[in-house]
């Protein structure tokens, strides 16, 4: 796109032309089925609906999946979209499964493809974590409140590994005796509960958690 200046002169790429360089995120289409509970309705005519957002993968009718951590497995009976008969990631959707009671799964659940890398639960992680905001320091056995999709629950800091440069990714320390606000550290993670935890690399959406004080 060409343009002229009125007033002096200027050369470069035009703002339009420069959103029109922006490549879109791809579709995670490709990956395994992951889709994290929102809620479970029971709904009349229907029967069980699970909700939320698909993270990655396709969702469709006939398909057998596994709900963690729970480990339920059922069929997908139909897609509950307006005339869609599949749902792909960033769609918000409703799906109704066979023989199962709304009792049977929760909000904290994840549902994925039982043929494919199902979901499965964990006891524990380990996470690269930044301080953001703490107003004093803590050491291993710290205790807050981990919040990830619908879950919170309390966790324990079992083990600081290391801190790290956030920047670079550089260790700076082995086992440091406590963090601040302003660190970076790799530490093992116990939760309070099992829930389902993947890495970040293979699943962004499930793989991301925060923390907070419990007050």
């Amino acid at each position: 796109m060409k343009f002229t200046c009125k007033c002096g002169s200027a050369n470069g790429t035009t703002l339009l032309k420069a959103l029109h360089c922006i490549l879109p995120p791809t579709c995670p289409t490709d990956k395994p089925l992951c889709l994290p509970l929102q809620d479970v309705y029971k709904t009349g005519g229907v029967g069980t609906v699970p909700v939320d957002q698909v993270e990655t993968g396709v969702l469709k009718p006939g398909m057998v999946v596994t709900f963690a951590p729970v480990n339920v497995t059922t069929e997908v009976k139909s897609v509950e979209m307006h005339r869609e008969s599949k749902s792909i990631p960033g769609d918000d959707v409703g799906f109704n499964v066979k023989n199962l009671f709304v009792e049977d799964v929760h909000c904290v659940n994840v549902a994925g493809d039982s043929k494919n890398d199902p979901p499965r639960e964990e006891a524990g992680f380990t996470a690269q974590v930044i301080i953001l905001n703490h107003p004093g320091q803590f050491s291993a056995g710290y205790v807050p409140v981990l919040d990830w999709h619908t879950v919170h629950i309390a966790c324990k800091f079992a083990e600081l590994r290391e801190k790290i440069d956030c920047s670079y990714g550089e260790k700076l320390e082995d086992g440091p005796k406590f963090l601040k606000s302003g660190d970076t550290a790799i530490n093992d993670i116990v939760q309070e509960k099992l829930m389902c935890v993947e890495s970040f690399s293979d699943y962004p959406p499930l793989g991301d958690v925060a923390v907070h004080e419990m007050r």
